[in-house]
């Protein structure tokens, strides 16, 4: 079924053909979905935006609907109407090394295909990281826990001067009904809601290419590696998941070779996480104040009983040390 949409966020006058309306199309079967994108291949390599809504959106949660932007179209992937079936016609392609899905903030997206159909989301390029990689090459600090939101990405001038409002009427109407997304048939705010949220990501991701170096660029794909299996780790440590991309030859100048970064799993004790969090947050805010680290936190989501850190090898190892301290903690 094809939607038409021309309405949504809306703003500032645009002349990119990537801030029109493209046709929505809702997809049921794999046969409705491009060819190129089922069956990926080298020769014929595709960017598109991409994004998951459900209820709880996580391991334990419902995946309901799969977004794809592409350059011509917009493809609402019903995985509670297709099922199963469906969504292993999409695992080549969200597995594949040769589509490229760009994404906003991709934990638990990751997460939620991982637990739920087996799909190791592989060759991403988070926007949210991404922004944060150019706000450091302009030399401006990162404070712990500052990650940039959809909605005031989507406003910044210099990637697209968008506002959003209707998101918040989304995020009212989730409060009220968590069961939002899993209601069929869908109705026009659900099309349109689904759309708006992967439409702008193609326009996004190519402002944000022509401003990242090539440390940067390398940073980018190995985070985005690590965000995707941070929440996926089991009893495997996600060795069956694609490598990490290595830091490549003759790219970098000597002296400025770029750290190896890793994911760090740390397992916290039954009773012990909350001398890892602190009274009001303040030990978990100190250390990552501490570390030049990325330190996640499964939160009402889960894993409640592990944390992820993520970064340049030292710097992970500093913030291990300290969170083992503060287990010990027996004051």
């Amino acid at each position: 079924m094809e939607i038409a949409t021309d309405s949504g966020p809306k703003d500032l006058d645009h002349d990119d053909d990537q801030l029109s309306s493209p046709p929505v199309h809702i997809v049921t079967e794999a046969s409705q979905l491009p060819v190129e994108f089922l069956e990926p291949s080298s020769e014929n390599q595709l960017i598109i935006g991409f994004d998951c809504e459900g209820v709880d959106l996580c391991r334990n949660g419902k995946l309901c609907i799969m977004q794809l932007a592409f350059p011509d179209a917009i493809y609402l992937v019903d995985a509670i109407e297709g099922g199963d079936t469906l969504m292993t016609a999409c695992k080549p392609a969200l597995e594949s090394s040769y589509i490229t899905k760009v994404i906003h903030d991709c934990k638990r997206d990751s997460e939620a295909l991982y637990f739920q159909y087996g799909i190791k989301l592989n060759n991403v390029v988070d926007t949210q990281i991404a922004y944060s990689l150019i706000e450091e090459q302009e030399g401006k600090a990162r404070t712990p826990d500052d990650y940039i939101s959809f909605v005031t990405l989507l406003a910044d001038p210099r990637y697209c001067g968008v506002s959003y409002l209707e998101k918040e009427e989304v995020r009212v109407l989730l409060r009220k009904d968590p069961k939002f997304w899993i209601y069929r048939p869908f109705t026009e705010q659900m099309v349109r809601a689904a759309a708006d949220d992967v439409r702008f990501l193609l326009h996004i991701y190519h402002k944000m290419m022509k401003n990242l170096n090539e440390k940067s660029l390398w940073h980018l794909s190995v985070r985005g590696a690590l965000y995707c299996r941070c929440f996926c780790v089991n009893d495997n440590e996600c060795v069956d998941w694609p490598p990490v991309p290595p830091i490549p030859d003759n790219t970098f100048k000597e002296g400025d070779i770029p750290e190896e970064e890793i994911l760090s799993v740390l397992h916290v004790p039954p009773g012990k996480m909350g001398l890892v969090i602190g009274r009001r947050g303040a030990t978990i805010m100190s250390v990552k104040e501490s570390c030049n680290a990325e330190i996640l936190m499964g939160g009402s989501k889960g894993p409640p009983d592990k944390v992820f850190i993520i970064g340049p090898v030292r710097q992970v190892r500093k913030a291990e040390a300290l969170l083992r301290g503060r287990m010990l903690d027996i004051r």
